[in-house]
């Protein structure tokens, strides 16, 4: 089952453009001049029932616009969008009841109400039975570990405790489609953790759907088989993130640990760092088995393994392909 079906999907704004200076100031109250941003451009894909996917791309590149036209903030300005078997732009209510769109960087709990209260009004908001709703927000207030913020104030939490909050209210209606922009953002690594383990917990209790984006990449790892990268609001990759080194990357990384150190390695291959008798090298796909054999033969080193570079340097990487639409985007059977 199909949660998620975008076609061609385009977003561009009209914005207003001037030089500096007073005249330009005083011309542009007689004739303003603007221009065509595409934030999104034939946007292509599809996403199933409960899948966790992954939706990447620097800033800019057209993220938070397609989340905000498939949750119906937005109007596409072309091609076609279809989710939960809703058009999003329409906003009815049935499709409302069904998704929630949480924002790391907004507000959507009342800021001088205790958060129980804000709870409450998105109680009422939703129409949810008491016995229902009672049931979700101890569940969801159990799983997040937030009994004892639930009375206090919004403004007196902290930025981790409030998106604790803001993830158990945008959930009480038990969405059956999550659109999380940036989650995480903000939160100390033991935080970003317990997000992390509660979002995979409802995914795997209520077989939701999850459309992820997030600039931290162990996010992404610890959450999604499948991402989407978009670039400059075009399409470059869809597909398992196991695969995608191998796409995007013509190297892989040498752990050696020695026994002895202080030994030269730069006749093999690239030394990218040295720590004691730990050295890390680069070196091409084609050419890793060969140097690793000769280093075992070689130097007898106590510990050897061959790895895909950092993902983090991978998306770098993806990020810096040219960009020539569905260049780099694997066969997946979608159009670009």
């Amino acid at each position: 089952m199909i949660d998620v079906e975008v076609a061609g999907l385009g977003k561009s704004y009209k914005v207003p453009v001037r030089e500096a200076g007073l005249r330009a100031a005083v011309n542009s109250l007689v004739r303003r001049e603007h221009r065509q941003v595409h934030a999104v451009s034939g946007l292509s894909f599809s996403i199933g029932r409960g899948e966790m996917v992954g939706f990447l791309g620097p800033n800019g590149a057209g993220k938070t616009t397609t989340l905000k036209v498939l949750s119906g903030l937005l109007h596409p300005s072309a091609g076609r969008a279809q989710v939960l078997g809703y058009e999003p732009y329409r906003r009815e209510r049935e499709f409302l009841a069904q998704i929630t769109l949480v924002m790391g960087n907004r507000n959507q709990l009342q800021w001088d109400l205790p958060v129980v209260d804000s709870f409450e009004m998105n109680r009422a908001i939703f129409g949810i039975a008491r016995p229902d709703f009672e049931r979700m927000r101890d569940e969801l207030v159990d799983l997040l570990e937030i009994g004892h913020l639930v009375t206090k104030p919004v403004r007196n939490l902290s930025l981790g405790e409030r998106m604790k909050a803001e993830i158990a209210g945008s959930l009480l209606h038990r969405p059956q489609l999550l659109f999380l922009d940036e989650p995480t953002i903000g939160l100390d690594v033991t935080m970003q953790k317990r997000i992390r383990t509660f979002l995979a917990a409802y995914n795997e209790r209520y077989g939701a759907t999850v459309m992820l984006t997030s600039h931290y990449m162990a996010d992404v790892t610890a959450l999604c088989r499948r991402v989407i990268v978009i670039h400059h609001g075009r399409l470059l990759y869809d597909g398992p993130l196991s695969e995608l080194a191998e796409r995007f990357e013509t190297a892989k990384t040498i752990g050696v640990t020695l026994a002895d150190a202080g030994r030269d390695l730069s006749g093999y291959v690239e030394v990218m760092a040295v720590d004691g008798v730990r050295v890390t090298l680069r070196v091409s796909r084609a050419d890793a088995s060969a140097v690793a054999s000769r280093l075992l033969a070689d130097l007898q080193p106590t510990d050897l393994a061959i790895e895909d570079p950092p993902i983090d340097d991978v998306i770098e990487r993806v990020f810096a392909t040219p960009d020539e639409p569905g260049s780099a985007r694997r066969d997946s059977g979608q159009d670009a």
